[in-house]
């Protein structure tokens, strides 16, 4: 029981969060571990930071790979490293004190971010722009 010695607020300590664990396109097997519903399609690394940074936890990301992660692109690569617990051992944030609500609390969040947002606005627009190009074409003989 090493891990009972150690500072709870050693960076070696604290908990990882892989994109792959709250991606509702991913599969119980491929790694996700909260409900579809309450999953995210497609998050990343900085969005999970920047969540985690503006409810003042501490957060950062290493350059690690998830295990079954099949797809080796670097848009995919990375996860966040995660205090939830003081020096004493009390959690960080009454809300946020395992493993299991942080991942909740982030995938509630994500969604919110003005970078979400923003996407799908202008996604519609070029969406309708494309669709209308595509019918104007005729095929050559």
């Amino acid at each position: 029981m090493a891990h009972l010695t150690k500072n709870p607020a050693d960076k070696e300590r604290f908990i990882c969060i892989y994109p792959a664990f709250i991606n509702s396109k991913k599969t119980i097997a491929e790694g996700r571990r909260i409900p579809t519903e309450k999953a995210v399609e497609n998050p990343t690394c900085c969005e999970i930071r920047d969540v985690l940074s503006a409810a003042g936890m501490n957060a950062f990301v290493e350059g690690k790979m998830y295990p079954r992660e099949w797809n080796r692109d670097t848009q995919i690569r990375g996860r966040v490293r995660v205090q939830i617990k003081k020096e004493d051992g009390t959690p960080f944030d009454e809300k946020l004190s395992s493993r299991k609500s942080v991942m909740f609390y982030v995938a509630e969040k994500i969604p919110k971010l003005k970078t979400r947002t923003q996407k799908s606005g202008g996604g519609d627009q070029n969406a309708q722009q494309g669709e209308g190009g595509k019918k104007s074409k005729k095929k050559k003989k």
